[in-house]
Formats: structure tokens, sequence, C-alpha cells
């Protein structure tokens, strides 16, 4: 059901973190995958990486802040490796501050990182997807801060919430090019750029607030991201699978 032989995948932001796991996962099931960021140093490690274990990847440099650096990386991806068909939009960027703190210019960075460049991949992919007449999957990477309140990060929160909402919005008017488009909202998930935090006293503080009384790994994501890029998803669209460890759904 989760076979991906055959298929393209681009993932943004797959230099570090999540994105650069999620590119292992596409690649361990059979798909051919396009990884993207800023820093191509990092690229090429993981393709490495990924060519070692059997798969096929290729890396192209792409910032999601800029309209022509996406469009060009779609076509050095479809050159290299045929349509992506799978698109994981997961590039974003965090600042934390009071609201009171917050300047202009990092509101404006956060911004247009996780809501703008989140739009302007996803429509590149569209674009693409609809000139091969091909159908596809576009997957978003929200958050569970754009569903609840959670302080200093005004930015990101707005971001992540329009990121939800601009999913249902593409689901709707794709669905007719055969394009389903859908989110996952992550909580507190454990990697390299976080994992000391979690020790400290208010780190240990968060996950007392996660009603499973723990955070999660990149591998908890799993489950969700091999549904929404494979067959087993054909009946969804515009929808936000949170994995959070009930989080969310706690009013503390």
């Amino acid at each position: 059901m989760f076979d991906l032989k055959g298929r393209v995948a681009l993932i943004t932001g797959a230099s570090v973190g999540l994105g650069n796991h999620f590119a292992r996962v596409l690649a361990k099931h059979g798909a051919a995958v396009a990884v993207t960021a800023r820093r191509t140093d990092k690229l090429q490690e993981l393709v490495q990486s990924i060519q070692a274990s059997g798969g096929k990847a290729f890396a192209v440099g792409m910032d999601v802040g800029e309209g022509k650096s996406i469009r060009d990386g779609f076509a050095a991806a479809e050159r290299a490796l045929g349509t992506p068909d799978i698109v994981v939009n997961n590039a974003g960027i965090s600042k934390v501050s009071p609201p009171l703190d917050t300047t202009e210019e990092d509101w404006d960075e956060v911004i247009d990182t996780n809501l703008r460049g989140a739009w302007l991949v996803a429509q590149a992919a569209a674009k693409t997807m609809v000139a091969a007449k091909k159908p596809g999957r576009i997957i978003n990477i929200a958050s569970i801060t754009g569903l609840r309140a959670i302080g200093h990060i005004a930015a990101y929160s707005a971001a992540k919430a329009g990121l939800i909402h601009l999913t249902t919005v593409l689901a709707m008017e794709w669905a007719r090019y055969n394009i389903q488009v859908n989110a996952i909202s992550p909580g507190y998930i454990e990697t390299d750029l976080n994992r000391s935090f979690w020790t400290t006293s208010g780190g240990k503080r968060l996950i007392e607030r996660v009603p499973q009384k723990q955070i999660g790994v990149p591998s908890d994501l799993d489950g969700a991201l091999l549904l929404l890029a494979s067959d087993a998803s054909r009946y969804m669209t515009g929808s936000n699978i949170v994995v959070d460890g009930g989080h969310s759904s706690n009013s503390m």
C-alpha cells in the first residue's frame, strides 16, 4: 500500500531535521527524491547516503523565498528525475520573541519563508504537474502552533495557521487536476537541532503538558507521511493530520 516505486518526490528544507528524515523515508519506500535547500553541501551528504542504501536522489539548490529559484529548482528536478508527483513543503524557520519585541524584519522573514514560500512551492508544484498532465500530491508541513496558542512565536503560529487554511483552499481549487493537497501538523518532535532543550527545566515543563508525557521522534511522522504520499490516501484532500501525543486537544 505504501509502495512508491516509480514516483518522484521533491522535499524542501531537506538539508537538516525533518526534511532530511522525510527524504530518507520516501527514498526507502521506492521514490526517487529531489532534495532541496539553500545549503547544498548538506544535500550532497544526504544524496550520497541515500544512494549508498540503494536509493535514487538528486540535490537541488533552492531558496523558497525566491520565486525564480523555486521554478529553476523544479525544472532541474524534472530534468534529472522526471516530473515530481509528491512534493513535501517542509522548509521553515522560527524566531522566538515576545510579540512586543518582535521586529518587522523578523516578522516578515518568518511569514515570507513559512507561508509565502510554501505558497510559491505549492504553486510551482501544481503548475509542473498540470503541464505534464500528471496527478500529484502536495504535503504541507504545518504545526500544532497553527491550532493552539503558544507563547513567543506569534509570527510562526500565524504562518502555520495560514498554511493549514491554505491547504484546504488549494485542495478545493486543484482537485479538478487530480492534485491532492494535505497537511501534517507535528507537535513537539525531537531533532538534532532541539535535542538539548528537552533536557532543560523549561523543556521538561513543556513535555508535562503533553497528555502522553513524551515528545515525538521523526519516525512518529512516517505513517502520516507515507499515507499522504501513497495511493492509500486516494480519497483524501484538504486534510490536516495532527501528530502530537494529544497536545492540541489539551487545554493546559
